[in-house]
């Protein structure tokens, strides 16, 4: 058990305040002037997780907080003499199923290796034969007739469930595989940006055993991940700063399998890091204490 002074831990959650305002502050600040974004909004549109919560640090288990007396209003916090600390085993029940859940998916995805031939053509397949693409404010690059060439020159094999569940109904008969919910843990593997991006889901979802650092670090890849995932999409982003990996050329592929390859690697010990929060859940669970 560590026990941490005030002044410590208040410095701790100052400075984890400060790395991700980086991000909320000018979202906050956009949705004050009504102002969309094609690739940001996603992080706390598509992700739930709300820009206060995100904000708020927490130790995680085995940590003391002397003087942490406010921690007491929330989930899972119990008095430790001078301090509060976290309790897996009063935090909800629910939340332990997520767990289990969570657990056997990233075990699952880590056990495979990375697809790297998608080429990000499942925001191409979302907006193929369609009038009505997902960001209507946004031009094509290609225009529609050379969007929907793209689609029909290259193979479609999207393994994530809710990337596919936005495939125009037109595109959907082009992908490989059907990936549906109940197939999520047989399917999902490491390449796919989307699972990549995930991880930031189910970090906030086991909040707040998770501890705010791997929160934020999870929040940083899908950040990082976003980026590439639209800028390898059929959109012209260049109003918004972002220059184009052209995919529908083999420079452009290349480009993105390699990015694609990099951020599978720096996504391994997050997942590890969040299959340990999973296992303590399910010793908490099983022994009633942590």
């Amino acid at each position: 058990m560590e026990v941490l002074d005030e002044p410590v831990w208040r410095a701790r959650a100052a400075a984890h305040r400060a790395r991700v305002e980086r991000w909320t502050l000018p979202h906050r600040e956009r949705r004050r002037r009504r102002e969309p974004h094609p690739v940001l909004d996603f992080l706390f549109t598509y992700y739930s997780f709300r820009p206060q919560r995100l904000e708020q640090w927490h130790p995680g288990p085995d940590v003391v907080l002397q003087g942490g007396q406010e921690y007491l209003d929330g989930p899972g916090y119990v008095r430790d003499g001078a301090g509060v600390r976290l309790d897996l085993a009063a935090l909800p029940d629910r939340v332990a199923g997520t767990a289990a859940f969570v657990g056997a998916l990233l075990a699952a995805t880590a056990s495979r290796p990375p697809r790297l031939s998608c080429f990000g053509l499942h925001e191409w397949a979302m907006v193929y034969r369609t009038d009505a693409p997902r960001h209507g404010s946004v031009p094509l690059r290609l225009g529609t007739a050379g969007t929907d060439a793209v689609v029909e020159s290259l193979p479609i094999h999207c393994t994530h469930h809710d990337a596919f569940r936005f495939f125009t109904a037109a595109a959907r008969p082009r992908n490989a595989v059907a990936p549906a919910r109940a197939d999520q843990v047989a399917m999902e593997q490491p390449g796919c940006l989307h699972a990549t991006m995930d991880l930031y889901k189910w970090a906030y979802k086991l909040a707040p055993a998770t501890p705010s650092d791997l929160v934020a670090d999870c929040f940083e890849l899908a950040a990082d991940v976003r980026e590439l995932d639209m800028r390898a999409s059929p959109y012209d982003l260049s109003a918004w700063g972002y220059t184009p990996v052209r995919i529908e050329t083999p420079t452009g592929r290349a480009e993105y399998a390699k990015a694609q390859a990099a951020f599978a690697e720096r996504a391994a010990p997050l997942r590890t890091r969040l299959l340990d929060v999973t296992q303590r859940w399910a010793r908490s669970h099983t022994s009633g204490r942590v």
